[in-house]
């Protein structure tokens, strides 16, 4: 699938828009299958992804189990591959109640791939009109066509923003 997030701001941590203030954060694997009243009113049917073998992970406050945005990945030839990014609904565009989530998202994914062992490489194909929109926000690089992926250098500029705190 076509990853086709955008990532409204590079925050450390998450930030809510209406105040300023940052908020603390975690993820989780799912442990349960995802059911169709889980991601009701979400752009994509997560499910697919699930079926295909892809591991849905989710961001929520410290404290809070509202889910914030979704990421999933499967460990695939030395890198983290992700299928699809999610905002949640109330985080969707410059509108949302939360900024940083797109980033967020992404780091988790470098995480899970250090704690692999693959250097915190993490490959997905972008919509083709967000090839150079990733390249820019995230220092994604083109590996070929629409396939992109981050390296260890921007897997750490991620990570030091959103997981090391």
């Amino acid at each position: 699938m076509a990853v086709d997030i955008l990532i409204d701001k590079l925050t450390d941590c998450l930030v809510e828009r209406s105040t300023g203030e940052r908020v603390e954060t975690e993820y989780r694997m799912r442990a349960m299958s995802i059911q169709p009243k889980d991601y009701k009113g979400w752009k994509f049917d997560w499910s697919k992804t699930e079926k295909a073998g892809y591991n849905i992970y989710e961001l929520f406050l410290v404290g809070d189990d509202t889910v914030q945005g979704r990421i999933s990945l499967r460990i695939d030839g030395g890198v983290a591959d992700v299928d699809i990014v999610e905002s949640a609904p109330h985080n969707y565009s410059h509108t949302g109640k939360y900024q940083g989530v797109g980033g967020h998202l992404f780091a988790i994914a470098c995480q899970i791939s250090m704690e692999a062992g693959c250097d915190g490489y993490v490959a997905f194909t972008a919509k083709s009109d967000l090839i150079t929109y990733y390249s820019r926000v995230l220092n994604a690089q083109v590996a070929r066509g629409q396939r992109m992926f981050l390296d260890e250098i921007a897997a750490e500029i991620l990570l030091d923003k959103y997981i090391r705190k």
